[in-house]
């Protein structure tokens, strides 16, 4: 069997571009010094591009503090694995890379579609209980695994509030792992606490080789992790991005064009003085999971692509 040439992330991000990595890395440069993953994610970008040394960074707080956890066990992913391995059976939860039980068996009789969501709901709820009171990051892990869409979500009061997913730890979940932490421990890689991406892009000192790639929340699409962008944002971006072409620093972008009818005026006039290339799209909402035919997402750089 041949060798998965591009590896998934372990956080199953929304928005991920692991599927898209094939295209992007055509257009990534070769000589990457350091990379630059402005809105990371669950770092497939960073995960599947070769480079000197890896910057990565995302806002969300949580999601980075996976990021620093995966890198700091990375040295020895069979413990980390025999870890959680304990806790889904501590929890009793479905771990179907073993094989289904009969209980899920018959589950799946009269449940179809939700024959895991069925099975894990109750102790589900406890985990996420114990998450809750004791902010234990395995615990996080977890929750993003069985958790709906494999999402990251908290109300106010700073409690973990997604309900349970018709998901689980299957060998897909092990392998991500494994990849991760191969990567990880051979690369040398820096993880924010969680910053504005100016704020994160401005502390940086750059060099001749460096390359920044931005995957920003798509404007004129709807999800929940991107429920605060808006034009504003996108103008800053727009504005930051100029500012260092005017600097000579190379970046990559990320973004969609035309979607389910709507265009991204803002995008279309800017990047008119850059260059860009079509991306065979996977984007696809929790909300709606079709592609429209319409669609057009863009990659737009500084920079002319080896390719062409």
């Amino acid at each position: 069997m041949q060798e998965q040439k591009f590896k998934r992330s372990p956080l199953f991000y929304v928005g991920d571009k692991y599927k898209l990595m094939e295209q992007l890395s055509n257009l990534f440069p070769d000589d990457i010094k350091c990379f630059y993953d402005v809105f990371c994610g669950g770092g497939s970008a960073s995960l599947n591009t070769l480079a000197n040394e890896y910057k990565m960074n995302d806002i969300d707080a949580n999601v980075m503090q996976l990021h620093r956890f995966l890198i700091e066990h990375s040295y020895d992913s069979n413990s980390l694995i025999e870890e959680f391995y304990h806790l889904i059976k501590k929890y009793n939860l479905s771990h179907s890379e073993l094989g289904k039980s009969d209980e899920i068996e018959k589950l799946k009789k009269i449940f179809k579609k939700t024959y895991y969501s069925e099975y894990n709901k109750e102790n589900y709820l406890k985990l996420r209980e114990d998450y809750n009171n004791t902010k234990n990051i395995k615990l996080l892990y977890l929750l993003v695994v069985y958790g709906f869409n494999h999402m990251i979500r908290f109300n106010k009061n700073n409690k973990f509030n997604l309900p349970v997913g018709n998901v689980d730890w299957n060998k897909n979940v092990t392998k991500a792992i494994r990849d991760y932490c191969e990567w990880a421990n051979g690369n040398d890689i820096f993880v924010t606490n969680g910053m504005d991406f100016e704020n994160f892009v401005l502390q940086n000192n750059y060099s001749t080789g460096d390359f920044l790639y931005f995957d920003p929340p798509y404007l004129i699409t709807f999800s929940d992790y991107n429920k605060l962008w808006n034009i504003e944002e996108e103008t800053r971006l727009y504005n930051l991005l100029d500012e260092l072409n005017k600097q000579n620093i190379r970046w990559g972008l990320s973004n969609m064009l035309k979607h389910k009818g709507k265009k991204n005026e803002i995008l279309k006039k800017w990047s008119e003085k850059y260059y860009i290339y079509d991306i065979k799209s996977n984007y696809i909402s929790k909300f709606d999971n079709t592609l429209k035919s319409d669609s057009r997402e863009i990659y737009v750089t500084n920079f002319p692509s080896k390719l062409f």
